[in-house]
């Protein structure tokens, strides 16, 4: 029986780093050794120590769902039995060396339980499940508005002329065909976007001449405004649609917000709990913590 079940273990460098890691990784049960009733299915006798069905379908059932796929492609059910035959293997040889009696280990081990019941614990005073509402994403998009593209998503081209007569004649010149950048360039007296052709990147309102951005709204892509009078001169503006990948990237910086705010608004709800269990608590710090109370951290 014992060479059949050798046997079973899998060749080294194959699919053992991946399901072992986990199955080592649950202390607690890995170094119990319980035999199992008499009426249990038994599957591989290891050494005299039984693996049953039972245990089987707990292990099995533990797993994710991406893991139990990763089995399902490369040897199934009997990789993943193979892999218990092995763990228990190397317990036996643990307990041979005595590690199940190492005190460094009973702390870690104990400190792990204390850490599954406290995660549990928190896992039922949060089961509630923490939600946004619309109001609270809307202020917090508000918020950080500078990090974001304005509801007008076009891109803003400018040039700024000295007179009525320039204005119209540039504005004649780009409808016939004239490029909007180019003209910018030669002869807008704006020194801030004269170089980039007019160009303003993607519409915000702080960037624009009040009269200027009352005009923006009512332009279709394209389309080169009517000369807009303004105390620095006159205006032409043209707007055109942003590029996808402008568009993506905003979207992006969007939802890492309403992570952002999510995970603050998780914080603050498991804040309320903990604070709640120490209201009710009665804590008074001994004598000799005055030396760690001290100890703010302060260089």
């Amino acid at each position: 029986m014992i060479q059949h079940v050798r046997k079973l273990l899998p060749l080294p460098g194959t699919y053992l780093s991946v399901g072992l890691a986990g199955l080592l990784g649950s202390a607690l049960w890995l170094l119990a050794g319980c035999a199992p009733p008499q009426d249990e299915a038994v599957l591989a006798l290891v050494n005299g120590r039984t693996i049953t069905q039972v245990e089987f379908d707990i292990r099995w059932n533990e797993l994710s769902e991406a893991t139990r796929a990763r089995y399902n492609k490369e040897g199934g059910k009997r990789r993943f039995l193979d892999e218990l035959i092995t763990r228990e293997l190397l317990m036996q040889e643990a307990r041979r060396q005595g590690l199940d009696q190492n005190d460094d280990i009973r702390d870690r081990t104990q400190r792990y339980k204390e850490q599954l019941i406290l995660d549990e614990l928190l896992k039922e005073r949060l089961r509630e499940k923490v939600e946004l509402t619309p109001a609270e994403l809307a202020a917090y998009y508000d918020k950080h508005a500078n990090e974001l593209l304005a509801p007008l998503k076009v891109q803003v081209s400018q040039m700024l002329l000295s007179n009525l007569p320039a204005a119209r004649d540039l504005k004649k010149q780009v409808e016939a065909g004239g490029d909007f950048a180019k003209f910018a360039q030669r002869y807008s007296i704006d020194q801030k976007t004269k170089a980039k052709g007019g160009d303003l990147g993607p519409y915000g309102k702080s960037v624009l001449d009040p009269d200027v951005d009352a005009v923006v709204h009512t332009l279709k892509p394209g389309v080169v405004s009517e000369p807009i009078k303004t105390e620095a001169g006159y205006y032409l503006v043209k707007v055109s649609p942003l590029d996808q990948e402008t568009i993506q990237a905003d979207f992006a910086t969007r939802e890492r917000l309403r992570q952002e705010l999510l995970a603050d608004k998780r914080r603050k709800r498991f804040e309320d709990v903990i604070n709640d269990i120490r209201m009710k608590a009665t804590v008074r710090l001994a004598e000799g913590s005055r030396y760690i109370a001290e100890d703010t951290g302060a260089p």
